[in-house]
């Protein structure tokens, strides 16, 4: 069991999302960055599909009643147990009693911790991860809140030798140099059926001018702040848009559509980013810049085939460390 003792800034459960519910206006939702939300459960040896705790730029503190498996990636949120610093992107032992809390964010925006079992919550269309605009999914729909307690489901994996102590077995992964966080961000983006509308000087100021994360972002949605683009046609049918998805309303100030997107959108569509920088504009937070690289479809599939297998190497490597915990007869 695990207490909510303080619940940070925005805290929520979410898994991989709930997608083929886009016909019945349910955006699929889930971790903003997937990939850091997957590696924490390999770490402590989850199924992907496993729900996890996305904390945004202030993490929350919680109390331990049972020693748990845990690890945090994504975000450099600043992690410590106990007022130590805590071991990112690796499995950590937390004896009964520990407190993990989080300090100044240092890096990017969100931050994952996974604890070995998964989080407990009740399922809702497939997927436990919280759809804070409908109020349903991870804790009723709602962030963390303080006097929380949240149970994990049961730990399969071999306890350290003395279970009273922290523990941190002698191996981590390297996954957080593949999720650059320079600034500003360069996102690849798949040029879509409105990228030629705009004048050649506006593409060109995708390109070259450092758009600004306004202050007005969420998981729905990053608003740009940079120069004003223009578009002859500041409509369009309706049509279905998804993550990545680079809108222009007619103010001339983009939209990078987040997973807590809506389903359908009327607004030009200047092009999608690829999905392998999905990580990077994740953990994009307000005041960071970013500018767009225009990439063909067929490069960013490539891109994509090459990140998807590297996860699945890296799962079968970490399955192989992890002995499990066999009770004793």
């Amino acid at each position: 069991m695990i207490r909510v003792e303080h619940p940070g800034l925005l805290s929520t459960l979410q898994d991989l999302g709930r997608p083929g519910c886009q016909h019945l206006g349910v955006t699929p939702g889930g971790a903003m960055d997937s990939y850091s939300a997957a590696i924490a459960n390999a770490l402590v040896g989850n199924p992907p599909e496993a729900a996890v705790l996305e904390m945004t730029l202030r993490g929350p503190e919680l109390s331990f009643e049972r020693g748990a498996w845990v690890s945090v990636t994504g975000a450099d949120l600043s992690a410590e147990v106990d007022g130590r610093p805590l071991a990112c992107w690796r499995p950590v032992w937390l004896p009964a009693g520990s407190r993990l809390g989080f300090g100044r964010p240092r890096l990017g925006c969100r931050a994952y911790l996974a604890v070995a079992g998964g989080f407990e919550v009740t399922a809702v269309l497939g997927s436990r991860s919280t759809d804070l605009r409908a109020g349903f999914g991870g804790l009723g729909g709602r962030p963390l809140g303080k006097g929380d307690i949240i149970a994990a489901g049961e730990n399969a994996l071999a306890l350290p030798d003395d279970p009273s102590r922290p523990y941190l077995p002698a191996w981590s992964v390297a996954w957080n140099r593949a999720l650059p966080l320079e600034c500003p961000a360069r996102l690849r983006l798949i040029p879509g059926p409105d990228w030629q509308a705009l004048p050649d000087e506006d593409r060109r100021a995708l390109e070259t001018d450092a758009f600004r994360v306004g202050q007005a972002s969420d998981r729905m949605g990053l608003r740009l702040e940079g120069p004003p683009l223009r578009l002859a046609a500041a409509e369009r049918l309706s049509a279905g848009v998804t993550f990545g998805t680079l809108q222009l309303p007619p103010g001339g100030q983009p939209i990078l559509l987040g997973v807590d997107r809506q389903t359908t959108g009327g607004y030009p569509v200047l092009g999608t980013v690829a999905s392998v920088d999905h990580p990077r504009l994740a953990q994009l937070r307000p005041g960071e810049t970013v500018r767009f690289e225009p990439v063909p479809a067929e490069r960013a599939q490539t891109l994509f085939r090459i990140r998807a297998l590297q996860l699945r190497r890296l799962r079968a490597s970490l399955g192989l460390r992890w002995p499990l915990n066999t009770p004793s007869s």
